[in-house]
């Protein structure tokens, strides 16, 4: 497929010199960058979720909160 794409000119300089570089023509190149941005899964941005705690006696933990806080800040980021 043919597409246009405006690049500007001192992109597009950096890009060809690049290009002639590493071997490659402009269209190469630019197909490597798209696939490589295609696989790459960006990092998801959401919410984080609150901990969970196990207790034996739901909806009534009671912990310091220092204990709280040592519990959320060792969390694995999700």
């Amino acid at each position: 497929m043919r597409t246009t794409v405006d690049i500007p000119d001192s992109l597009y300089r950096a890009l060809k010199k690049k290009a002639a570089h590493e071997g490659y023509s402009v269209k190469e190149l630019l197909l490597r960058g798209f696939e490589l941005q295609l696989r790459t899964q960006p990092k998801k941005k959401g919410r984080r979720r609150p901990p969970v705690i196990d207790s034996d006696k739901p909806g009534s933990l009671v912990a310091p909160a220092e204990t709280i806080a040592n519990y959320v800040d060792s969390r694995p980021e999700n």
